[in-house]
């Protein structure tokens, strides 16, 4: 890894206040906590405070994770004057709220994805957003897979044009977590509170994958979703992904689900490029797979996030006696964030992603610069998942995503 400088001539610090603390809150505390210790940055991320409703668990978290203090209010964090950038890890129902709350505060944000439960809170923030620019504020949203080493390569690729002109993209996320009809009734089961099931959860990181690595919009689709089990028991304590199942369904009362268990959906791209993407909870033995396939004139590129540091790459120009698939080792130091890491072939993992993202967002405040995804990009992903959810209600007739108002891009 890359050599510290001493105390004496670190960057000055940036303070740091999150709002929310579970799994996603953990992860994005790693991430704060290990940047400046791999990566030389213009700016020293300091954990200054974390904010969450239930004062106990909060502490909890502040000791943990390594925040200087908690907060049982984000409003209070967002006030304090050592917190200089806020980071919202909250569920989707309050992105809006916080983030615009933290932008007209003077204040730098990133919003974990979806960026909203809807397309008018998500033209706010963007609004929010591009206003504070002006002001030299920075607003970025957290789609975290796009930090991966072997994907951010493949966007490299695509864009020096080996694939040439994109045929196909086809893009699945699937996960098993809700297999068991006695899983209990979690926030992101809610439509109030998470906005979309599969869809938003899921289907917001394959979309902006698909738009990030072919470097063009989805311009229209066509989607069925489905949710296979309707109610389920009411939670009876506080619990998120890895909730206890089986409370006894015969006892507890049932709630309705009121989002989707699974969608998937066909769509075209602006070049005319076809996409089909899948995501579902529902995909018994699947923990988290996300896999990508994108075909192009002159080749193709594949990924699977259980083997996250490869990359298989197909040169069509190649002799056909010899052609097909190889497998890239995305481990060197010319590799997008190896520079900073391990020799060749000491692999990284998941919780990587989230010290990249710290490093990209830090380094943008600190150069001026505007940082990728913005709430801009988050905009438009919200725009497909809403033409998704109107296909799905027309039984999967073809809609056209709306373009981003130029005035946010």
């Amino acid at each position: 890894m890359q050599q510290r400088d001493s105390d004496a001539t670190a960057p000055p610090g940036i303070g740091v206040g999150m709002v929310g603390y579970a799994f996603m809150g953990a992860a994005h505390s790693q991430g704060w906590r290990n940047v400046s210790r791999v990566f030389d940055l213009p700016l020293r991320p300091v954990l200054a405070a974390i904010a969450g409703r239930d004062a106990g668990a909060v502490r909890d978290a502040a000791r943990r994770h390594g925040w200087a203090a908690a907060e049982t209010d984000w409003r209070a964090l967002i006030a304090r004057d050592d917190v200089q950038l806020v980071d919202i890890c909250t569920p989707g129902d309050s992105h809006a709220e916080i983030a615009i709350a933290a932008l007209e505060a003077g204040k730098h944000v990133l919003c974990e994805k979806p960026l909203a439960n809807s397309v008018a809170e998500a033209e706010a923030m963007a609004t929010a957003a591009e206003a504070a620019r002006a002001r030299g504020q920075v607003a970025m949203v957290g789609f975290n897979y796009r930090r991966v080493p072997a994907l951010s390569y493949a966007r490299r690729l695509i864009a020096e044009g080996r694939l040439g002109a994109l045929r196909h993209v086809r893009v699945s996320y699937l996960q098993d977590w809700l297999v068991d009809p006695d899983f209990p009734l979690t926030w992101r089961l809610e439509r109030e509170h998470a906005g979309s099931g599969a869809l938003g959860d899921l289907g917001a990181h394959i979309v902006d994958l698909a738009q990030y690595l072919a470097g063009e919009p989805v311009a229209g689709v066509s989607a069925q979703t489905e949710t296979f089990v309707r109610e389920r028991p009411r939670l009876t304590a506080a619990a998120g992904l890895a909730a206890p199942s089986g409370q006894g369904a015969a006892v507890v009362p049932r709630g309705p689900v009121t989002v989707d268990d699974a969608v998937v959906f066909t769509g075209r791209l602006a070049s005319g490029a076809l996409a089909a993407f899948e995501a579902s909870r529902m995909a018994s033995g699947r923990k988290n797979q996300l896999r990508l396939e994108i075909n192009g004139e002159r080749g193709s590129l594949a990924f699977d996030l259980e083997r996250l540091n490869e990359l298989s790459f197909h040169d069509h120009g190649e002799p056909a006696a010899t052609a097909g698939f190889r497998r890239i080792l995305v481990t060197e130091a010319d590799h997008p964030y190896l520079e900073a890491w391990w020799p060749p072939g000491h692999t990284l993992g998941y919780e990587h992603t989230f010290t990249h993202q710290a490093r990209d967002l830090v380094v943008a405040i600190g150069t001026g610069t505007d940082p990728a995804p913005s709430f801009a990009d988050g905009l438009r992903v919200q725009r497909v998942l809403a033409a998704v959810e109107e296909s799905a209600r027309k039984n999967a007739v073809y809609t056209p995503v709306q373009e981003v108002p130029a005035e946010v891009r």
